[in-house]
């Protein structure tokens, strides 16, 4: 491994509740929680004011709304995050070729490869660190500039260990883990700290007495094996000792996303293994956002009582990221599979992977299916949008969703706090405001009012 901590992790603090911030005056300094509004919605991502309150990602958005009432529960803009996703990448790169996103919002970064590698090359370790910090502070202060942002920031020697001090850094800071200190840094945090030990693996090594990466590295490589298997023991055991040498993998292109779970007692009830299912679409879902994609075909794999494993897919009409879209597809391909003996692992994936789309008319059509199963009537949604009234002749009513960019032909541009009963508010305020603006109500089928596209965080170059 590396003599200087070269390689970087950059991690977006609380990203698309921060645009959501910088975008909006008046929820500066505020709860700001941002997922899907509906009764089975979950959160993508809370603000750290939000957080205080125990609010965190992937936690059901009713659970949020009981814990934080008083925050701002927005939909997502995929819009604004990936433009200003597009300006902090275009900063790393000018710091090095090799820069490995791993989200909208993360990404690795090996210095060697850039500019300054000749000069860390030639520089001692100590010199070597101090060069590093100053990049990253550099680096820090550039995103603040051009997008009002701000990024956690950890240096190592290795992959493995500048994601460990990113997660130190949080929120808004800068962290440095010395070459040769890897072993003494990792020993006293809990298993989990280590990427790709989830709650099974977890449970695996809790019941053997493993707790602590100490206990980890002490238990020794045979050990692990036999507990975890000889791929995944191999890797946990490195990783106990601090060992990584991944090397920065620029622009990788993932073909699939999927989760998977390992149940301690097999799944008979088949109401159970659907509900298993839908838990697994929704985290599916969010790691697909997280990386600003959407895909084609949905896969569910299923691992019987007596370790047969069997994988279904079916191939939508077009590409999606709707969790209501993806549940409904995997619980479709279970009824195909025989699950009387009970299930060990599930899990479920998508593939045929294609850039964010916005409009999705598949999701539209399954929750329209979705009310009718439902019995919903008419009124007012979950998500405080009001529902088309669906007369046969009749245009469909417009909605509108909280945090919606939009445009007023008299008041200019502004966003959704809110909308029912026919009418919909909108605050009148832009991310360049000094102070929160102005609320009006109108009719939703206003003819003034339309959608718009997110404005930058930071005015155009020659504009106050």
């Amino acid at each position: 491994m590396r003599s200087v901590p070269s390689i970087i992790h950059l991690d977006m603090d609380a990203f698309f509740a921060a645009v959501e911030q910088a975008s909006k005056p008046s929820l500066r300094g505020k709860p700001v929680i941002v997922g899907g509004l509906g009764g089975r919605g979950v959160v993508s991502t809370a603000s750290y004011e939000a957080r205080k309150f125990g609010v965190h990602s992937a936690m059901p958005m009713a659970q949020a709304r009981r814990l934080c009432p008083n925050a701002a529960f927005l939909t997502g803009r995929f819009e604004a995050y990936r433009a200003n996703s597009e300006i902090v990448m275009s900063l790393l790169r000018e710091r090095s070729p090799l820069v490995e996103p791993l989200s909208l919002d993360e990404a690795f970064v090996d210095l060697e490869a850039g500019p300054y590698g000749p000069a860390l090359a030639a520089a001692t370790p100590a010199e070597g660190a101090q060069l590093v910090l100053a990049l990253a502070e550099d680096l820090r202060a550039d995103i603040v500039e051009r997008t009002g942002l701000t990024a956690s920031v950890g240096a190592a020697a290795s992959k493995l260990m500048a994601k460990i001090a990113s997660e130190q850094a949080k929120p808004d800071g800068l962290v440095l883990i010395e070459p040769g200190s890897e072993k003494s840094v990792l020993a006293p945090m809990p298993v989990r700290a280590l990427p790709g030990i989830g709650p099974a693996t977890e449970q695996a090594l809790r019941r053997a007495g493993l707790t602590s990466v100490a206990d980890l590295a002490e238990a020794g490589f045979e050990e692990l094996v036999g507990l975890l298997g000889k791929a995944h023991g191999a890797g946990v055991f490195q990783m106990a000792l601090g060992w990584d040498e991944r090397p920065v993998v620029p622009d990788r292109d993932a073909k699939s996303v999927s989760v998977e779970d390992t149940f301690e007692v097999d799944l008979a009830d088949r109401d159970r293994i659907l509900r298993e299912i839908d838990h697994l679409a929704a985290r599916c879902v969010r790691r697909l956002r997280a990386a600003g994609r959407s895909g084609r075909t949905v896969v569910l794999k299923v691992r019987r009582f007596d370790f047969s494993t069997l994988t279904r897919s079916e191939t939508l009409g077009g590409p999606t990221d709707e969790p209501e879209v993806i549940a409904a597809t995997a619980r479709r391909l279970a009824m195909q599979v025989d699950t009387t003996g009970g299930v060990r692992l599930l899990g479920v994936g998508v593939t045929q992977l294609a850039d964010y789309t916005q409009e999705d008319l598949f999701a539209q059509l399954e929750r329209e299916e979705k009310g009718e199963a439902d019995g919903e009537g008419e009124g007012e949604g979950e998500d405080g949008a009001e529902e088309a009234e669906g007369v046969p002749g009749e245009p469909a009513v417009r909605r509108w969703w909280p945090g919606q960019d939009v445009t007023h032909r008299e008041f200019g541009p502004g966003w959704v706090q809110g909308s029912g009963v026919g009418r919909v508010t909108v605050r009148f305020e832009t991310p360049y405001a000094e102070r929160p603006g102005r609320v009006r109500t109108f009719a939703v089928d206003d003819e003034e009012l339309a959608a718009s596209g997110a404005l930058p965080l930071r005015p155009p170059a020659g504009e106050g």
